[in-house]
């Protein structure tokens, strides 16, 4: 049974599949979706999280020996923030800090390796809600619902029919320069799968929004062949059959209790309304490399009108022509200090048609040209 100390607390947790050899799918063409039940338009101005990976991140740090505070103070974070679990942390500052630190310790796929080497009751009540459930669906759709109170900025789907799909967006928070903690999520959820059932499940697919130029080993060995990056949305996807597949270490009368305590924590929640600038900014990212990133298209996509469009961003200070350049920039810094994504693919991911043009823009924003940020010259 949890402590009271761990019950009065939030996890934040995401659920993956996989294959299992028995139990019926959900009949042909019938899809049943249970998503948030909070509206993207309701979000805090600013989103926070619990801070689970955060502080996974930083206990990482101080293992090997990296002074934490500098990194803290560019993430506007405070060690006094980290070292109080009760504390909740915004979902930017979090995002940025996840980059400082896999910077400093060298490990690009910091968010995987976190996930894969935690203690799963890190996460939490949730985690609780989750082993109490009867099967898997079950825990799946909890886990969807009650995701929004671990971390604001992100909205959750979980979509049933011939497949189960697991799929969720960024709100509040630019997605672009994230790549830690989605795919810290999506290890994860493969995870705790395999811990509610005992089976060695797998996903069929997996799709994330950020880029890498290759599959990095690690992530397939895991995930399997079927990983692909630069996609439009963030999603796993297992076969329906697990689904119907039970929990082993199911309680009806715990998870009775605790989603009670879920569902009071939903109603008490607070809804304000959030940045129209982060939702403008994660629909330009996946229209980059089509050469698609014109405000007509971005409008279009929104259910906006151009004009309803650019009111809006003026309202927050911006323009679009200005928000369109500064997001290139930062997404081609945060490429440039990938090494294995080359200058003509970079250029692409920015909606570049000739290598040239991009090395302009980037000398024009930073006084410098991207091959020699690359180099160190």
């Amino acid at each position: 049974m949890p402590t009271r100390e761990r019950l009065a607390q939030s996890g934040q947790l995401f659920v993956r599949s996989g294959h299992h050899e028995s139990g019926p799918a959900p009949p042909t063409g019938q899809a049943d979706m249970t998503a948030s039940a909070f509206d993207p338009s309701t979000f805090g101005a600013v989103p926070h999280a619990d801070g689970l990976i955060t502080r996974l991140a930083c206990a990482r740090a101080r293992e090997a020996g990296i002074a934490l505070q500098p990194l803290l103070r560019k993430a506007n974070l405070t060690v006094q923030q980290i070292d109080d679990s009760r504390v909740r942390l915004a979902a930017r500052d979090q995002i940025r800090l996840l980059n400082l630190v896999a910077d400093a310790l060298g490990d690009d796929l910091l968010g995987a390796h976190l996930a894969e080497h935690c203690d799963l009751r890190e996460m939490g009540l949730l985690y609780y809600v989750l082993t109490s459930s009867d099967t898997v669906i079950d825990a799946l759709r909890r886990a969807v619902r009650y995701a929004v109170l671990a971390n604001e900025g992100a909205l959750h789907q979980c979509i049933v029919g011939r497949q189960i799909r697991l799929a969720f967006k960024y709100v509040g928070v630019s997605r672009h320069l994230d790549r830690h903690q989605s795919e810290f999520w999506m290890l994860l959820i493969v995870r705790v799968l395999r811990q509610l059932t005992g089976l060695r499940i797998c996903a069929r697919r997996v799709r994330l929004v950020h880029a890498r130029q290759k599959t990095p080993e690690d992530l397939a060995s895991f995930f399997g062949t079927d990983v692909k990056f630069g996609a439009p949305v963030d999603e796993i996807t297992f076969a329906a059959t697990i689904g119907s597949a039970g929990v082993v270490s199911a309680d009806p009368y715990l998870n009775k209790l605790l989603v009670a305590h879920y569902e009071d924590a939903l109603i008490r929640r607070r809804a304000s309304r959030g940045s129209f600038q982060t939702v403008v900014e994660n629909a330009v990212v996946p229209l980059l490399p089509h050469a698609e990133a014109r405000i007509d298209e971005v409008a279009r996509r929104l259910g906006l009108s151009q004009r309803t469009l650019a009111r809006r961003l003026s309202e927050e200070g911006l323009t679009f022509s200005a928000l369109l350049a500064r997001l290139r920039h930062e997404l081609a810094d945060r490429y440039l200090a990938d090494g294995d994504t080359s200058i003509s693919q970079i250029a692409w991911l920015l909606g570049y048609q000739e290598v040239s043009a991009f090395s302009k823009a980037y000398k024009r924003w930073t006084g410098r040209a991207p091959r020699a940020v690359r180099t160190g010259g």
